[in-house]
């Protein structure tokens, strides 16, 4: 140590704006905030107050200046950073563009995805993150398989992964979700770097841009060129940025394109998992420098009071998101519905050709022409379609009858190593659950067969329109809290038996009945989106067919299938929604991209205690799947409500979950167990939104939920 006087030490410390050291005679007493106001220099007219002190040796922020040195662990050998928090990030959107946005790097990453979508006019922020972005070589091996003293990352050589502290201590759940706040806690080393993150220098650099990449800031906007994608106006304004926000060009640059990574199998999909960042520590903290590249993404699949009027920039970048998900194949869909998304993609493109940006936006204002009366009337049209359901306003008959569901079904429970076909049934359906007689006759008489309490079960669809398929996989809870889950499976004859059965258990499933004013509404969603998959056999095209570029609107997998034909499907595909105004287009995408049987389930490869081999968890936001690797198969759910307490134990990177009866332990090899953490935790917040509710974003129970630590 260097001493100059008893209990005084000099402090060596940089002043990253002016490229200057100074060094500071301090004591082990002295407050951080009177360090700092000993290296402003009161002559230089400059403004300091975002300035604070980062140490980077331990990769920490020094934010707490009412803390002494000594308690912020700071010695004579330190050497510290008088460095801005707010820095320039460059964010790539959902639609792929990228954006230069000053962003807070000392705060939270979660408040500085708020404040990001707060500008960006995006509601409900905590459906999002920033996750670093992937190469190639990510999905070619586990996170578990890098070297655990020393991780090669493209410019950003000399970076460590640290262990984390060892915490064994659980926090129950009682009542609502308490969360497992105190249960964990993480060493500020154990930072997650699996992308291109550059090193910390003092002096600004830009990050290499490919040619047709588009750049912009908070005071700026994009505008529509001739190439189809866009270019950057710095004299525009905010709301000039969100208007472009809410609509996007039809495809990127090459460049930008070429850099998209597609798994191709299950594993590779869990790979995809590794770059999300631990939203309870700030961006600094976890790699990231100034300039870097983060993307912007819906990371939780539940999207709370979707609203095409205050909405337009969240529905365009959500169904740019599932847009990409689709032609990158990260989820599997039928030859029918991949042509349904093309077709919704190539209206959404030509509505957005008929109303460019700053011409039109092509949504209905005509309530703003005619006065706010209007925008009363229609909130008390929603509140009366609410409260009475949608047919509130007819004679609805007798509502003391409990309304009824019957007719003749088909039903298997499969089973491996089994030949046996489905038998058909009579079915009835009526409070919750459904009852399988041999005939119709004896339904009047005898006990059912079969009875099935649709409560709680997972509803999967299996369709295929070309052969004539129209099933319903239904996974149902056990009786007791510790047996495994039953699937059943029920084919229905046509599609309209279909939409009325799968609406049934859809609603059955969040235990509301037949008489529950939204089944009408979710049986003609259902039919609409079978209608929009037949193709119209002899449609005169509108548009010219050499203009179709059919790699813009179906993945490698099925340009490969269709080969030459592409074009001619999807235009014959295209009759059936030519007529969408384009947020309705917009809308029916993202709908339809909900109703994927893989949709909302984030995938993990882990390994249960005592066993050697690789499996599958899957992350919804109601529940955690273990499923086989290879078939996807589901081998056992364990759903929230009957959680107790998670924890993680940081020095094997094991997590452990205590559930009513019995405890699960695994340790995650495709990303860090701070990951699964997070998603289970940001779930359950989730799941406590309401209507009903202060909808005030409640940060500190977030990070109670999903920190893991005080």
């Amino acid at each position: 140590m260097i001493h100059v006087g008893e209990n005084t030490w000099n402090l060596r410390i940089l002043i990253t704006d002016l490229q200057v050291e100074k060094t500071l005679r301090v004591k082990g007493d002295q407050h951080i905030g009177g360090v700092m106001l000993q290296l402003v220099d009161p002559e230089m007219p400059k403004d300091w107050s975002d300035h604070a002190l980062w140490w980077p040796a331990k990769n920490v922020w020094l934010a707490r200046t009412r803390s002494t040195l000594d308690q912020a662990g700071v010695q004579s050998d330190s050497f510290l950073h008088f460095t801005p928090m707010h820095k320039t990030l460059r964010v790539q959107m959902p639609d792929l563009r990228y954006l230069d946005y000053r962003v807070s790097f000392s705060d939270k990453t979660f408040k500085a995805v708020v404040n990001l979508c707060k500008d960006l006019d995006i509601r409900h922020p905590e459906e999002l993150s920033l996750c670093k972005p992937l190469e190639p070589e990510h999905l070619k091996k586990n996170f578990s398989k890098l070297p655990q003293g020393k991780i090669p990352v493209p410019e950003a050589k000399g970076t460590y992964l640290q262990p984390a502290a060892d915490t064994n201590s659980f926090v129950p759940i009682t009542g609502a979700y308490n969360g497992s706040n105190g249960s964990l806690d993480r060493s500020h080393n154990g930072n997650l770097l699996c992308a291109p993150a550059s090193p910390y220098a003092t002096t600004p650099r830009r990050a290499a841009t490919a040619p047709g990449t588009p750049i912009s800031s908070p005071t700026g906007t994009w505008k529509h060129n001739s190439t189809g994608y866009a270019s950057y106006d710095s004299n525009s304004s905010f709301g000039d940025l969100q208007e472009n926000l809410a609509m996007s060009p039809r495809s990127p640059s090459p460049d930008v394109r070429a850099r998209l990574i597609r798994p191709k199998s299950r594993v590779e999909k869990a790979r995809l998992n590794v770059g999300w960042l631990d939203s309870s520590l700030s961006i600094m903290e976890q790699g990231v420098r100034e300039y870097d590249t983060l993307c912007l993404r819906f990371k939780y699949f539940t999207f709370f009071d979707l609203n095409p009027k205050n909405d337009q920039v969240r529905i365009n970048q959500l169904y740019e998101q599932a847009k990409w998900s689709i032609l990158n194949e990260e989820l599997d869909a039928t030859e029918e519905e991949t042509l349904m998304f093309a077709a919704l993609q190539f209206q959404v493109n030509h509505q957005t050709d008929l109303h460019p940006p700053g011409i039109d936006s092509g949504i209905d204002t005509s309530s703003q022409e005619t006065g706010g009366e209007d925008d009363i009337d229609s909130a008390l049209n929603d509140l009366q379609i609410t409260l009475e359901g949608p047919g509130g306003g007819k004679d609805q008959g007798n509502i003391t009858r409990i309304p009824e569901l019957s007719d003749y079904l088909k039903f298997l429970k499969p089973q491996r190593f089994t030949l046996k076909g489905y038998k058909r049934y009579f079915f009835t359906y009526r409070d919750l659950h459904l009852h399988l007689y041999k005939s119709q006759e004896e339904s009047r008489r005898g006990a059912p067969s079969i009875s099935i309490n649709l409560k709680g079960c997972e509803v999967t669809p299996d369709v295929n329109l070309s052969q004539g398929k129209f099933a319903i996989r239904l996974e149902v809870p056990p009786e007791g809290r510790n047996g495994p889950n039953s699937e059943v499976w029920v084919r229905c004859e046509n599609e309209e038996q279909y939409a009325k059965w799968m609406a049934a258990c859809r609603l059955a499933a969040k235990g509301r009945s037949l008489a529950d004013s939204s089944y009408d509404s979710e049986v003609s969603s259902i039919r609409s989106l079978l209608q929009i998959q037949k193709p119209v056999q002899g449609a005169q095209p509108t548009v010219n067919p050499r203009s179709v570029e059919p790699m813009d609107y179906l993945s490698p997998k099925m340009m490969r299938k269709l080969s030459s034909k592409a074009v001619q499907r999807i235009l014959e595909a295209h009759a059936n929604v030519r007529q969408l105004p384009l947020m309705e287009a917009k809308m029916k995408y993202i709908q339809a991209w909900q109703s994927l049987p893989d949709f909302g389930v984030t995938l993990f490869v882990i390994k249960f205690d005592g066993h050697k081999k690789e499996e599958l968890l899957g992350v919804t936001n109601n529940r955690i799947m273990r499923m086989d690797l290879s078939s996807g198969d589901h081998i056992k759910t364990w759903r929230y409500n009957t959680m107790k307490a998670w924890n993680v134990n940081w020095g094997i990177k094991c997590m452990m979950i205590q559930l009513e009866g019995e405890n699960i332990i695994f340790s995650v090899q495709s990303a860090d167990c701070k990951v699964v953490h997070e998603f289970i935790g940001g779930y359950i917040f989730m799941s406590m939104r309401s209507k009903e509710n202060n909808q005030t974003l409640n940060e500190e129970l977030f990070h109670k939920l999903t920190g893991g630590w005080s």
